[in-house]
């Protein structure tokens, strides 16, 4: 039911509230409780990738097979539980990442749903004003999240951390049981009908290259723009020791590209001559280099906060292209394919990370190592994206 979106949309921004305050600012919890330095926190962000991966495609297979209200009222029960968790074992290090593993779990079952959800039973006219919408949505209450979630933690300490996502996970879980009810009295057993496949649109056909070769550029360039930001997240505790930010003023400063990405999501929902056009992809890819490099690297806050506005754009549209190529070239299944979609940014999640704290493992001695090992990583990223470009067949 269409009438129903609005909350579909309304748990978007809700979840991703709650996942920002836990999954970034969970860093800073660790810096403070167990004194991680940015090698430890890049480990565990690597953890978190590494289940994500696996997680994102079983999850996905589950809410395109068992319904999609389903697997969101299992995901944000099981978010809930792992809050839970996570304040109770918050004294232990293994603790922490058993919780960091179960709420990565139950995190899945909720974002391939959600997007299979604002695109169901849609035309290709209303999946690309959905997708605006839902970008819009989300990205909104993640710059908000991390804004916020630096004042917030300075006053509450590790309840900003476990507490207030849970209790917003808990909301969450009742909204979908409500959905669940109203949607099966309106629509029996919608959710095992067909949607409506989109089609790619018109300007697809008008290129050398074919539609498919852009969601295969698209799905190859989200994860790297995931490399991009879950490194920078991770080591943004460490960015504040550097420069003497206490984690309110790392809210302030230092999120501007999350509110940079926002301004991108709602410039390409309303302007549509970016689709099927390689070099905005390829341009998004180069600036997604330059600002990551300048923005670990400087010491200058107003050249990280100048860096920001360049890398919030490039994982905009690089995010904008990798969904919006999903929905209009993907096909019937399209909890499957957002599983898929969530899978690729699960290999950014990992691959970023892990590399640098591996160079930082090797070479301690080197504070600029990993920015230096992920920068590498990304640019064997770009020679991808140009050599998928020019390909053949």
């Amino acid at each position: 039911m269409r009438s129903l979106k609005k909350f579909y949309f309304a748990l978007a921004a809700l979840n991703t509230l709650a996942t920002i305050w836990y999954a970034s600012y969970l860093f800073f919890f660790l810096r403070d409780k167990f004194h991680f330095g940015n090698r430890e926190n890049l480990w565990v962000s690597a953890l978190y990738g590494l289940v994500y991966i696996p997680a994102a495609v079983q999850c996905g297979k589950f809410a395109q097979r068992r319904g999609f209200i389903t697997s969101l009222k299992v995901g944000f029960g099981g978010l809930t539980l792992a809050m839970i968790l996570g304040a109770l074992l918050k004294g232990s290090v293994f603790g922490n990442l058993i919780a960091l593993v179960a709420y990565t779990v139950a995190l899945l079952f909720i974002w391939p749903a959600l997007e299979a959800l604002v695109s169901e039973n849609e035309t290709q006219a209303g999946v690309q004003h959905n997708v605006g919408i839902y970008n819009c949505t989300w990205a909104s209450g993640a710059a908000i999240a991390y804004f916020m979630g630096g004042g917030l933690y300075d006053k509450l300490g590790d309840k900003a951390v476990f507490i207030l996502p849970a209790i917003i996970f808990a909301l969450q879980f009742a909204i979908a049981v409500w959905l669940g009810q109203k949607k099966s009295k309106a629509v029996p057993n919608i959710e095992h009908t067909s949607t409506i496949a989109p089609h790619p649109e018109e300007t697809a056909f008008h290129q050398k290259i074919p539609p498919k070769r852009f969601l295969q550029m698209a799905w190859l360039a989200n994860p790297f723009a995931y490399v991009g930001i879950n490194t920078v997240i991770a080591v943004m505790p460490g960015v504040g020791n550097k420069l003497g930010l206490s984690p309110t003023r790392v809210g302030l400063f230092c999120s501007v590209w999350w509110f940079a990405r926002l301004a991108t999501f709602a410039l390409l929902w309303q302007w549509r001559g970016w689709h099927y056009k390689f070099r905005w992809l390829l341009a998004s890819f180069i600036m997604l280099i330059g600002s990551f490099m300048l923005l670990l690297l400087t010491t200058n806050l107003a050249l990280i906060v100048f860096a920001q506005l360049f890398f919030g754009f490039a994982v905009g549209l690089i995010y904008y292209s990798s969904l919006f190529y999903s929905m209009d070239v993907g096909g019937e299944t399209q909890g499957e394919h957002g599983g898929l979609h969530e899978a690729a940014i699960g290999v950014g999640v990992f691959a970023g990370p892990a590399v640098g704290a591996a160079a930082l493992q090797w070479l301690p001695a080197r504070s600029g190592s990993g920015v230096f090992a992920v920068s590498v990583l990304l640019m064997c990223g770009l020679a991808g994206l140009i050599w998928l470009r020019l390909k053949k067949t």
